[in-house]
């Protein structure tokens, strides 16, 4: 499967390389950092969820993952874990292209939110004790020390930011930060956020910055 898909994407133009393991995967990265990482959770030894949960401690790179189509909780723990996509198996060749074309586009290219921008000109804004570079697409902590978010958690960051006061609905939240292409399920966002909450709320059981309305959705507290 691995060969097909490389084989495939190879006519397609892009520069693929092929790792059949996590120690692999890790060793290839090093050498050679790629532009998106498409995952499978089940390869022999440390399986797709470990080696996602190693690289998020020190990467953003987006990743896609490969479940089994029945498999849902892989799908909500690879979202935990800060996966971007997934795709279950077997996999339609076109659709993979067109999520990863996707994904390579929000990485690159992060887009306005439903409303108008606020009126501030700065470069960054303040999550709490955190402060996100709008510019660079980069989340730095209280000691000024980076903190790795994926596409579509600066995606959510930059939407809170333009609508900051305002409550966002599931549904407003799904539209502009999930782009077209994905499919998500009800616990997508909830699930993001919550991941949010552990990198910019100092007490992510008791969130002050970006809040629940229960019954509707969120609100973010500058």
């Amino acid at each position: 499967m691995r060969e097909m898909v490389s084989e495939y994407l190879t006519e397609r133009g892009f520069e693929v390389t092929e790792a059949a393991n996590a120690d692999e995967l890790a060793d290839e990265s090093r050498a050679h950092p790629p532009d998106l990482i498409l995952l499978d959770i089940n390869m022999p030894g440390r399986d797709g969820l470990m080696a996602l949960r190693e690289m998020r401690v020190h990467s953003a790179v987006p990743v896609i993952m490969l479940t089994a189509a029945s498999e849902v909780i892989d799908r909500v723990v690879g979202l935990e874990m800060g996966a971007d996509d997934y795709l279950g198996k077997p996999v339609d060749l076109r659709e993979l292209e067109a999520r990863i074309k996707a994904a390579l586009r929000r990485q690159s290219e992060p887009q306005v939110g439903l409303y108008p921008k606020c009126s501030k000109n700065d470069d960054t804004a303040d999550f709490g004790p955190c402060k996100l570079d709008l510019g660079a697409a980069r989340l730095f902590g209280p000691q000024g020390e980076e903190i790795p978010i994926t596409a579509m958690e600066f995606d959510l960051l930059q939407l809170f930011h333009e609508n900051q006061g305002r409550v966002l609905s599931r549904d407003q939240i799904l539209e502009r930060a999930h782009k077209k292409g994905w499919a998500p399920f009800d616990r997508s966002i909830d699930l993001r956020i919550s991941r949010l909450r552990r990198k910019i709320e100092s007490n992510p059981s008791k969130p002050q910055i970006i809040r629940t309305v229960r019954g509707i959705g969120y609100i973010f507290v500058a």
